[in-house]
């Protein structure tokens, strides 16, 4: 399939905006702002980390951009789009969803789900097969082809929901928290497996987390949320070197980019 050859480029990468993005939920006790007055521009081929505390909105605006919800107020384009409060169906086929639980089907084999998304599009056994596993060496389970999710430890399930993400070659990938459940070293592993894998496709990334670390380590600009009204406190961007490994974590430049994190954080929640 000569489309799983090709790398992403930035120029076919998408990119996204937010204009005075406002988002209400209704509730017993009445309507609850989640989101006030959103302002965000992505670049195609950005990585960008969405941080905040826990209700502050960041799956929400995932949502929004997915195209999952329509917003109450403002706009939101992707790709170029001006479809008012959410982008079409046609923009959205080139987006790619990665949520904190991996969502396996249990009666299909690793292989069988990471085939998923190329089957629904129609794609050919033959093709979506070779795709399919293509996807799932580049997250280091080649050996793991033929198990089922029951045989995965929690680690190897968020590569194989990642390996999924990844197969219909998206120009925007949402990642929701993907990594939050697992031990620090599986995390810190996958995080610099998703590094990487952006590295070679250059495709969009927004990764939501709560994880000052993981959004310093992983992104090139990191959003900071306040609490609820959803607001930005700090659009930043990071001042570290483009290639990153495990010896990054322990640098001073590191930890002085985190403290710049942590204070807006702070503000956010006072």
């Amino acid at each position: 399939m000569a489309g799983h050859s090709v790398v992403t480029t930035e120029s076919q990468a998408a990119g996204v905006r937010l204009s005075r993005v406002r988002q209400v939920f209704d509730t017993d006790d009445g309507p609850v702002v989640a989101l006030d007055g959103i302002d965000l521009h992505i670049g195609g081929g950005e990585f960008v980390a969405m941080l905040g505390p826990s209700g502050c909105g960041k799956s929400t605006l995932l949502r929004l951009i997915a195209g999952l919800d329509l917003a109450h107020g403002g706009e939101v384009s992707v790709n170029g789009g001006k479809e008012g409060r959410c982008a079409s169906p046609a923009q959205r086929e080139g987006i790619a969803y990665v949520f904190q639980d991996a969502h396996l089907l249990p009666w299909r084999s690793v292989l069988r789900n990471v085939e998923l998304p190329l089957e629904l599009m129609g794609e050919n056994g033959t093709e979506r097969r070779a795709a399919a596993r293509a996807a799932l060496e580049q997250v280091g389970l080649a050996d793991a082809m033929n198990r089922y999710p029951a045989q995965l430890s929690g680690g190897m399930k968020m590569r194989v929901s990642l390996a999924r993400a990844m197969v219909t070659r998206p120009r925007l990938l949402l990642l929701d928290e993907p990594f939050a459940a697992l031990d620090e070293i599986t995390r810190h592993r996958l995080d610099e497996q998703l590094r990487s894998l952006w590295e070679q496709r250059r495709m969009t990334v927004l990764f939501v987390t709560h994880s000052i670390h993981e959004a310093t380590f992983l992104a090139e600009r990191v959003v900071v949320m306040s609490s609820r009204p959803g607001r930005i406190m700090l659009d930043h961007r990071l001042e570290l070197p483009a290639r990153r490994d495990s010896h990054l974590r322990t640098d001073g430049a590191f930890t002085a980019q985190m403290r710049v994190l942590q204070e807006a954080l702070e503000r956010g929640f006072a």
